[in-house]
């Protein structure tokens, strides 16, 4: 499932217009992103969590040329997968 799937299930479930739906999904989106950009942790019960995992400064090297690279300290989000949801897929695998 993409993002426009997901828009468009939420209109046919909702019972709502597409540009409706997009705006929501959206909206929902926007304001995960900016919890996460400072630096706040979301958690849906059920369904998992989102943190930003801290990276130090590291030497890395370039594939192409072998030079030695400085790789600049980054957050990147992480997300945790939820007992509830982990279980709901563990079980329709059998």
């Amino acid at each position: 499932m993409n993002k426009s799937d997901l828009i468009e299930a939420l209109s046919k479930q909702a019972g709502i217009t597409l540009k409706r739906a997009t705006e929501v999904v959206d909206l929902i989106f926007d304001m995960m992103t900016e919890e996460l950009i400072k630096g706040n942790r979301i958690e849906i019960r059920g369904f998992g969590s989102f943190i930003n995992k801290e990276y130090k400064q590291y030497t890395g090297r370039n594939p192409k040329t072998k030079e030695a690279i400085k790789v600049p300290p980054k957050r990147l989000p992480y997300f945790k997968v939820g007992k509830e949801l982990r279980q709901r897929v563990n079980l329709n695998e059998s």
